[in-house]
């Protein structure tokens, strides 16, 4: 077990890690095609079988509120991105589902960021590093239950 200075130090240094790549990979997302928000539900669709989830387990996936998350799907079906459709096991609920077009502009957004990505953190790490920082992050999230 490690102590609560180096667990504190250890957070820090990945916290300010991650809003410095973060500010870099903002500005070089191409927002004139899609919000980074909104890309990250087209990723997060992207990745399933099926490309559809339950709106609740899409905001599991999301650091965003439940009713911005409704508001930020509504402007995405708008657009023909996603649509929504009942659930048909639980009528109350609703499935959003990735369209054709929404997958090829998430695949052509995709291309470009994982460039960004890839001179912003690529370039840091070895490949090494890259997949130990991988599997210390994954640790670190599946710890908190998810």
């Amino acid at each position: 077990m490690s102590d609560k200075s180096a667990s504190v130090s250890a957070w820090e240094a990945l916290f300010r890690a991650q809003v410095s790549v973060l500010r870099q990979l903002n500005t070089e997302f191409p927002t004139d095609q899609l919000s980074f928000t909104e890309y990250d539900v087209l990723f997060n669709l992207s990745r399933q079988d099926d490309r559809a989830l339950r709106i609740r387990d899409l905001n599991r996936h999301l650091l965003l509120t439940q009713p911005s998350v409704s508001r930020l799907v509504d402007r995405l079906v708008a657009r023909g991105l996603v649509r929504k459709e009942s659930d048909p096991g639980d009528g109350r609920g609703t499935i959003v589902c990735l369209t054709e077009a929404g997958f090829d502009l998430f695949r052509r957004v995709a291309v470009v960021h994982a460039d960004s990505i890839h001179r912003r953190v690529g370039s840091a790490l070895s490949n090494d590093e890259l997949r130990e920082l991988e599997r210390l992050t994954d640790k670190l999230r599946l710890n908190t239950g998810e």
